[in-house]
């Protein structure tokens, strides 16, 4: 990890898979789906609390030496010169210290219409029809009402990521966020990444939009939920009707999360298509 780190965070059913496919076809880049990472650092994080009696031994120093050793452990196996860019929807809620950690790693925060994140979710549901989804707590009672109420709870899979992003957006860590809407990566996608790649102060790779490559089987398949981490080859934005019923579509569909105000004087960097 000489080279650094960056995060990849944001809404889920956004882009970050298909971004993370595409960034792994440069050879000095690391990128993947969520990385076991996140849910270690929180727990040690629980672990150097005062909830443990033996934490008092621990040193404000230390804490943050062991943290972020935790980066340098999990990727040791990178060749030396590889950037990282890590995958998790916390990450945005973790700013402050991921800051201190990282001085100069940005967090790309890829975003979408609510009522589509909706949508792509309740398709995946009904595509594995024969499943029951871990997303859902493997329950096989429910509809499609209860499971967009579940989403969109504030510990749900789309409420908490809205919380943390809008979080990070209105601190004072704002200049750190690069919002990539879901939207200019998959309708100009090089574009997007030479914007991308220039607010990294990274030198430009010729991508390859026609075959990107990445999934998770064995991980989407015991989570109840095939072809959740699954991208298509060839980058590009499909025009579809929605499968919400009349009036859940419609409830979402207003809230432009994208349109963050002020997003210049509080310099969060952008990258959308023109309205």
């Amino acid at each position: 990890m000489d080279s650094g780190i960056n995060f990849i965070s944001g809404l889920p059913r956004s882009g970050s898979t298909l971004l993370a496919g595409i960034l792994r076809q440069n050879p000095r880049y690391h990128a993947g789906m969520t990385s076991p990472v996140g849910s270690i650092y929180m727990a040690m994080e629980t672990a150097m609390s005062r909830r443990n009696e033996t934490a008092v031994f621990i040193t404000e120093p230390q804490r943050r030496d062991m943290l972020r050793g935790l980066f340098s452990s999990y990727y040791a196996q990178l060749h030396p010169q590889k950037l990282v860019f890590d995958t998790n929807r916390a990450w945005c809620t973790k700013l402050p210290a991921l800051v201190q950690l990282f001085p100069e790693a940005r967090f790309i925060c890829c975003v979408r219409d609510i009522a589509w994140i909706m949508d792509s979710v309740e398709r995946l549901i009904r595509r594995n029809a024969f499943e029951l989804s871990g997303m859902f707590g493997f329950e096989a009672a429910g509809t499609v009402y209860t499971r967009v109420n579940r989403l969109a709870a504030s510990d749900g899979l789309v409420g908490f990521a809205l919380d943390a992003l809008r979080e990070a957006y209105y601190s004072e860590l704002a200049s750190k966020l690069i919002l990539v809407e879901y939207s200019a990566l998959t309708q100009a996608p090089a574009d997007t990444m030479r914007l991308l790649y220039d607010m990294l102060g990274e030198a430009p790779f010729e991508h390859d939009f026609e075959s990107v490559e990445y999934e998770a089987e064995d991980f989407d398949a015991a989570l109840g939920a095939r072809g959740l981490h699954t991208v298509r080859r060839r980058v590009e934005w499909v025009d579809r009707q929605t499968v919400l019923p009349p009036g859940l579509f419609e409830r979402f569909e207003n809230d432009m999360f994208w349109r963050w105000p002020d997003a210049n004087l509080r310099g969060v960097s952008m990258i959308q298509l023109t309205r």
